[in-house]
């Protein structure tokens, strides 16, 4: 079968008769022709595609100290590569971890190692240096450290908080920040 399109291109159209319904025969020729094919009412209708979630949808609320889930959340997806691993520790383990403990945690952590000696003054110096930046003014420390107990805690309401934005992050990893380059290292 051969015709013309609206655009002058010929068109070639091949219906199989053994597998190709009716239906699907003429859907093929309205779309060839640029019509609008109208699908049987036996065919099925398309999956419904869920609408990927956007971090505009955590609230803005105040939280606490000025903190939001939107301002959490743009807190972690700015941090260096690590920093939020042991955000979500401390978080996970209720807002209260020691250093050892946490040093131990991602010693020999499968998908995020980090040396003992780099958790402290490496990974998260990028925290307090992106709280500055994104965090609300004024906040005390999101990540606060206790150098006489050796402790990190992450008060209640803002661990709740970023509960939330982390699950925002494992929906949207594309926001976070990347790890470095093999070229940058």
């Amino acid at each position: 079968m051969a015709g013309r399109n609206d655009v002058g291109g010929l068109v070639r159209l091949t219906i199989d008769t053994e597998t190709d319904t009716y239906e699907q025969a003429i859907a093929a020729i309205q779309a060839a022709y640029g019509l609008r094919p109208v699908p049987p009412a036996d065919w099925p209708e398309a999956p419904a595609v869920e609408p990927r979630p956007d971090p505009q949808d955590l609230s803005s609320d105040d939280i606490g100290d000025g903190w939001s889930d939107r301002t959490l959340f743009q807190m972690i997806a700015s941090l260096m590569p690590g920093a939020p691993a042991v955000l979500r520790r401390v978080t996970e383990v209720g807002g209260y971890a020691s250093y050892e403990d946490v040093q131990h945690y991602f010693a020999s952590h499968p998908t995020v190692p980090i040396p003992p000696s780099r958790i402290g003054g490496g990974t998260l110096t990028s925290v307090k240096t992106v709280q500055r930046r994104v965090g609300p003014d004024g906040a005390g420390p999101l990540l606060q450290r206790d150098e006489r107990v050796r402790r990190y805690r992450i008060d209640d309401t803002l661990a709740t908080g970023l509960t939330r934005a982390f699950a925002m992050a494992d929906a949207r990893p594309d926001l976070l920040r990347g790890e470095p380059s093999e070229a940058a290292t």
